[in-house]
């Protein structure tokens, strides 16, 4: 055992270093969101002072939150991410989730190429297709509306073959042939059996699509024209000024902004590994 230890003393010390590395951005963002507009370039983190480690805690503040949400739409912004992200979430992974189960257990004409066109829209870059989707939803009236965010939205390649690996492994064909048997419809077959078997697929899908809508800037940068109807990622990039760039105003928005999602992440976190890893391997 002491030896074991001692050979892995340098993987933990190498991994430490990383994930410290990596926190450093994350507590200079805190650090400089609570720190007023002189002390933001006189100190890298917290202010110096005579206080507890040598730090002035008596200097740190809470106007940048304060202005946030007196001065800017942060509030309404935070609102419209929220139901953005949850309405996106939930339809896509719905979607997903039945294209993923009828290319994997439905035998059809055609069925072969489809899969190939899923495994092909997975190369395409997002960026390529910024242009065409905005002639798209021009052409449809879905400019300036939350319609065209959501429905390009609901049935990624990514998610629709993450499932139809997933119900080829996690679902026998002889429980669903057993349910017809007994007389279940294809529909309550669907929502009885093959979604509880697929749940941790489900739970990451959720999160993963939430996260990223909960994040998106372009998509709503490029079709949304309402100021009162942007999200938080866009809300956040307008707190830049023309002439001045208050940053410890931006650092306070951005804690907003990545606070929740971090939260939600660390609470699903054995979830989301759990159901990425589901459909690995063949069981």
């Amino acid at each position: 055992m002491r030896r074991r230890t001692l050979t892995l003393l340098p993987l933990y010390a190498a991994l430490v270093f990383f994930a410290a590395l990596t926190l450093v951005p994350f507590a200079w963002m805190l650090a400089a969101a609570f720190k007023s507009r002189e002390d933001f370039f006189s100190s890298f983190f917290l202010p110096r002072g005579d206080g507890l480690l040598g730090i002035a805690w008596g200097r740190l503040t809470l106007v940048n939150f304060q202005r946030l949400f007196a001065e800017f739409p942060i509030g309404r912004a935070m609102l419209n991410s929220l139901f953005l992200a949850s309405v996106t979430s939930a339809f896509a992974t719905l979607a997903c989730a039945m294209g993923g189960y009828g290319l994997a257990k439905f035998a059809f004409r055609g069925r072969g190429a489809i899969t190939a066109l899923v495994l092909g829209a997975l190369v395409v870059p997002t960026s390529l297709l910024i242009a065409p989707s905005y002639q798209l939803l021009w052409q449809l009236g879905l400019l300036d509306s939350y319609a065209g965010l959501i429905l390009p939205a609901l049935a990624p390649a990514f998610g629709v073959f993450l499932f139809r690996q997933t119900m080829l492994n996690a679902v026998p064909r002889e429980l669903l042939e057993a349910a017809r048997i007994d007389g279940a419809g294809e529909l309550r077959i669907f929502f009885t059996i093959v979604l509880p078997l697929a749940r941790p697929t489900i739970g990451a899908f959720l999160l993963i699509v939430f996260l990223g809508s909960w994040n998106n800037f372009i998509g709503p940068q490029t079709v949304l024209q309402e100021p009162g109807a942007f999200p938080l990622s866009v809300a956040i990039n307008n707190l830049r000024g023309i002439y001045a760039t208050d940053y410890g105003l931006i650092m306070a928005g951005t804690l907003l902004s990545i606070a929740p999602v971090m939260c939600l992440f660390l609470l699903l976190q054995r979830e989301f590994v759990a159901g990425l890893t589901a459909g690995a391997v063949k069981g």
